[in-house]
């Protein structure tokens, strides 16, 4: 691994404190880095202290000043730049985000790909920001909207996707004319510190003002700064629901805005009329996908009564098939868990579905022995519930999938749709008016809804983010871009009087 970070250009950087010029000598905590893959310490980071935060945050502030003012699509072609370095690092970084947080290295190589997509999006958008032209009641007058750069934003990331996410709300926040601020995981300080190091190499051949892209590594107490901090108008967050909750609370209680990407639960409905080798490969790799760790993981599979014995049985022996151990040789399909503690929830997870009387069809458990010294792999499980069982309303960020059954598709929709979060969704069905209900009003709740798709991977071009627990945020492609910025309404009056609007009179003689 000295190699790659070797690559990278990070095998000297110990700091977690940056503007994107220097790396600040902060004098806060030091995190150490050790891999799920084989528990071996990667590297120590020095996380950022009070005096290094307020450093990054009154750079970042003075160059908004500068930045706002370059066109947007001079800024698009900086961010095209650190797409094409993206390109050039996509092997070593890809590797970092395998080792580091533990997803299979072709799913760190997806990640990193999902980085060099929004660069993409973003520089054609770059050229495409704009507002609305509107007709007024008043002659002579013109009025229209146009959009304006907020400021700092506030970037808190988590673990599970320690580069790409940052990427969404970096690229797009960038050629809107914003600065950004970012708080990665502890649990992947690294990740962070090479994207770092790449954007910076990027800024300083285009003489992009220092501060545009900061970087203070740290744990809650950082991101609790971001949260309270006024100088910061809009901060984007993902993880938990516990701790978006706190974030939308703190960065409300000043009348900020927040973005915040927060649990799934998320379900795919196994329709009578589905092609059922095909959602066998959407479900499994659903599921199983970065151990389980992704927020969009398939957590509940509720499959039609007729078709229930013959798709349970599939799902057994795919499950058997499956190969679990270290992630970056590419024949493994399942990595290991972010850490012990994510363990100790897996297994705690699997005592209340048993407790609660659920019935274990895949038997889950924590493995040891060769391969496994980490003490962060587990065992995909599968276990026959019903749809009210606590355990089942609630996420686990392991590879534990739940099965029930349904009689009729409103009864599949509400199974669905009974559930706190509201992220992603997915039917399989070849039947079109079944397929159709589920993309209606009366349909899924959620913000993400497929047909003959599961419910993870998805595309940047499409808005990404859920309702409900999982916190109403948009990030990456559509109009997601809007978030970043501040809406203002526009007339102008070319003609020689001054008429009021609605029709009132005020006349001074």
């Amino acid at each position: 691994m000295q190699d790659i970070l070797k690559q990278l250009g990070i095998e000297e950087i110990n700091g977690g404190a940056s503007t994107g010029k220097d790396w600040i000598n902060s004098k806060g905590k030091t995190i150490t880095s050790f891999s799920p893959v084989d528990g071996k310490k990667i590297a120590d980071v020095v996380c950022a202290d009070d005096e290094a935060y307020e450093q990054v945050i009154a750079v970042a502030s003075k160059s908004f000043i500068e930045w706002r003012l370059w066109p947007s699509p001079k800024r698009g072609e900086v961010v095209r730049q650190f797409g094409e370095a993206l390109r050039k690092y996509k092997e070593p970084l890809g590797k970092l985000v395998s080792y580091e947080m533990g997803k299979s290295l072709q799913e760190g190589y997806g990640e990193v790909q999902e980085m060099i997509d929004i660069c993409d999006f973003a520089v054609g958008l770059s050229r495409q920001l704009h507002g609305l032209t509107m007709h007024s009641e008043r002659p002579g007058h013109r009025m229209y909207e146009q959009w304006h750069p907020l400021g700092i934003v506030g970037i808190i990331s988590a673990f599970n996707f320690p580069v790409a996410v940052w990427s969404w709300n970096t690229a797009l926040a960038l050629v809107c004319g914003d600065v950004c601020v970012w708080k990665p995981s502890e649990k992947t300080p690294l990740c962070a510190v090479a994207c770092q190091k790449i954007i910076a190499d990027v800024f300083a051949a285009n003489d992009v003002p220092e501060g545009v892209c900061s970087l203070v590594v740290g744990e809650r107490e950082i991101g609790e700064k971001l949260a309270a901090d006024v100088r910061i108008p809009i901060v984007s967050a993902t993880g938990s629901t516990r701790m978006g909750k706190a974030v939308g609370a703190a960065v409300g209680a000043r009348l900020g805005k927040s973005l915040l990407e927060l649990g799934g639960n998320n379900a795919i409905i196994i329709s009578k009329d589905a092609d059922l080798e095909t959602s066998l490969i959407g479900c499994v790799f659903g599921a199983v996908g970065t151990a389980g760790q992704r927020c969009t993981t398939t957590r509940r599979l509720i499959i039609h009564e007729d078709v229930y014995d013959t798709f349970r049985d599939k799902l057994v022996n795919a499950y058997a098939q499956l190969r679990i151990g270290d992630p970056l040789d590419e024949k493994i399909h399942v990595g290991p868990l972010i850490d012990k503690s994510a363990v100790e929830m897996y297994t705690a997870a699997i005592e209340r579905c048993k407790a609660e009387g659920g019935n274990f069809i895949v038997e889950g458990e924590a493995l040891t022995g060769d391969g496994f010294e980490s003490g962060c792999y587990v065992r995909p499980a599968i276990a026959e519930v019903e749809p009210h069982f606590s355990v089942v309303q609630h996420e686990t960020f392991a590879p534990i999938l739940y099965l029930m059954k349904y009689k009729t598709l409103d009864e599949a929709i509400a199974i669905q749709n009974g559930v706190p979060q509201g992220l992603s969704s997915s039917i399989m069905t070849l039947n079109l008016r079944e397929a159709e209900t589920f993309l209606s009003t009366a349909g899924s709740d959620c913000g993400i809804a497929n047909v003959n798709i599961g419910t993870s991977g998805a595309e940047i071009g499409g808005a990404f983010g859920g309702e409900k627990e999982t916190g109403g945020g948009r990030e990456s492609g559509s109009d997601a871009w809007r978030i970043y910025m501040r809406r203002q309404t526009n007339t102008i009056n070319y003609s020689t009087k001054l008429p009021l609007a609605q029709g009132i009179e005020f006349n001074l003689e």
